[in-house]
């Protein structure tokens, strides 16, 4: 008997076309806050990094969104069925000088949520 390895959900800034198979269709969905705390509650694997911290930080303050930040990112290489959730911050300033954000600048800040989906062989 094969085993089927279980299907993977990934959580993280950004995706990159090194992650998925040479050939594979992707699917793309945006999904609210409420949806993204949903997926990360049932488990993920963080793609997140020690300098994403106060990124991570400023999600819990907003949205109860909770993800653990590994000391060394993940290599992911998806294979089919597996997902990644994106979150994407804009209009939070770079940290130089300090290792938050104020509740003014989060609350300023846009955040969207999004579900990549490597599709199963043999669907287009």
């Amino acid at each position: 008997m094969i085993e089927m390895e279980e299907k993977k959900t990934y959580f993280g800034f950004a995706i990159a076309d090194s992650m998925f198979p040479a050939e594979c269709g992707i699917v793309k969905k945006t999904i609210t806050a409420e949806v993204a705390k949903a997926l990360v509650a049932q488990g993920v694997e963080s793609c997140c990094n020690p300098s994403h911290v106060a990124t991570i930080s400023a999600a819990k303050q907003r949205f109860g969104i909770e993800v653990a930040i590994p000391e060394k990112p993940p290599q992911v290489a998806f294979l089919p069925g597996d997902r990644m959730i994106v979150m994407s911050v804009r209009g939070l300033p770079r940290l130089t000088d300090r290792h938050e954000y104020t509740e003014e600048e989060v609350a300023k800040a846009t955040f969207a949520f999004s579900v990549y989906t490597v599709q199963e062989e043999g669907r287009p």
